[in-house]
């Protein structure tokens, strides 16, 4: 069977993450302040300030562009893309609510950026760039669209065993189905997760002053059925391989998850440790 091609990649996603869209809204707010630290990076590691026009890819329900939309101010103005436009009809509705009047989402493909070079005083993106089929030629468009001496920030997962948040379920379903070896080069959660790989596509697209750092945390959850639930409401990737179980399997595969993430509880919480790379470049002027 051949491989599908980029943009059947692309199309299929569009439809995994409108069809989440309404569970990721219902989890908004919940995810909003777990990953408030990573938004907040970004926009320092993007040395964002009043003024600026940013662009955030990979927008999805609203962070980190709204942060950025609050830290530029009214004069200044953040554009994000996002293939999914029931993502961003949520990532709308947020920004009415915040009355920000300074930020604009559209629909759009990150490899092909409808936007003139040098158009950019910062870019920002959180969790895209391993789901593109053509990483180097959206690093190529980021290259191509920031302004001179202007900086990139991206966030990217780390590996699998640093993210028990994302193994326990992948460990869950393969304890029912056989998976095949993960492709290092197909798109995927852990696409980006090797230090130093993100950073050297930087590199090639002509960037400078590469940081690269590595970011311990965790989700917290009230109880390890929140953590299930969540996963079944936002987890496009996971539903995708939830769905080749049968039905007697998925009640054991759920179990199993409950049982694995209930080790973890720390306090009151269910506390899901995560490991995120962010790497920072600019563009030499």
């Amino acid at each position: 069977m051949a491989s599908p091609s980029p943009e059947q990649i692309i199309e299929t996603q569009r439809q995994d993450w409108n069809r989440v869209a309404s569970g990721w809204e219902k989890w908004d707010r919940f995810f909003d302040e777990q990953m408030a630290f990573l938004n907040h990076r970004l926009v320092a590691d993007a040395r964002l300030r009043s003024g600026m026009r940013v662009l955030d890819l990979g927008s999805g329900t609203g962070y980190p562009a709204l942060l950025a939309a609050q830290t530029v101010g009214p004069s200044g103005n953040v554009t994000g893309i996002d293939l999914a436009e029931q993502m961003l009809e949520a990532a709308r509705r947020k920004a009415a609510s915040l009355k920000f009047s300074n930020i604009t989402l559209k629909t759009g493909d990150v490899t092909t950026l409808p936007f003139e070079a040098a158009s950019f005083d910062a870019i920002t993106t959180r969790f895209c760039l391993m789901f593109l089929p053509e990483i180097p030629k959206a690093v190529a468009e980021i290259a191509r669209i920031l302004k001179p001496d202007t900086w990139v920030a991206a966030a990217v997962w780390s590996a699998p065993e640093k993210n028990p948040y994302l193994k326990i379920p992948i460990d869950g379903i393969k304890q029912f189905v056989e998976l095949p070896p993960p492709d290092p080069t197909a798109p995927g959660i852990f696409r980006l997760a090797k230090p130093g790989e993100l950073a050297s596509m930087l590199e090639q697209a002509g960037l400078a002053n590469i940081s690269e750092q590595e970011f311990l945390g965790d989700v917290r959850f009230p109880a390890a059925d929140d953590y299930f639930s969540s996963l079944m409401d936002i987890a496009a990737p996971i539903q995708n391989l939830w769905a080749q179980l049968s039905a007697a399997q998925q009640i054991e595969a759920k179990q199993r998850i409950i049982q694995t993430s209930g080790q973890y509880r720390k306090g009151t919480a269910i506390a899901l440790p995560i490991a995120v790379r962010i790497v920072a470049a600019r563009k030499p002027g």
